[in-house]
């Protein structure tokens, strides 16, 4: 009995940090990597939070288009080596689209 509760208690530490080290990373919706590493952690795109760490920025959804957004966070953050959306990366047409921007 005793084996039993100890393991659940064990089972039920772990959930409660996994939300803690999970909210700790960048991922989100977008996910942006700049050619320069940002010199912020946190960067704002028409009312849009994202969040840097490591040399890559995430964030939420946002309403605007795919294509907006990186657009957005390249003139805010200069040309991105990469960028994906929901975990599916621009292909390298769609991201020098992007980067035609780039300040």
């Amino acid at each position: 009995m005793i084996r039993i509760l100890s393991i659940a208690a064990l089972a039920t530490s772990a959930l409660m940090i996994a939300p803690v080290a999970a909210s700790a990373q960048t991922a989100g919706y977008y996910s942006a990597t700049p050619a320069t590493a940002p010199t912020k952690n946190t960067v704002i795109t028409a009312g849009t939070l994202w969040k840097c760490a490591d040399g890559v920025c995430g964030a939420a959804k946002s309403t605007q288009r795919d294509v907006i957004m990186c657009q957005m966070v390249a003139q805010r953050m200069g040309k991105l080596t990469a960028f994906a959306v929901a975990g599916a990366a621009f292909d390298e047409a769609t991201l020098a689209k992007c980067n035609t921007v780039a300040r």
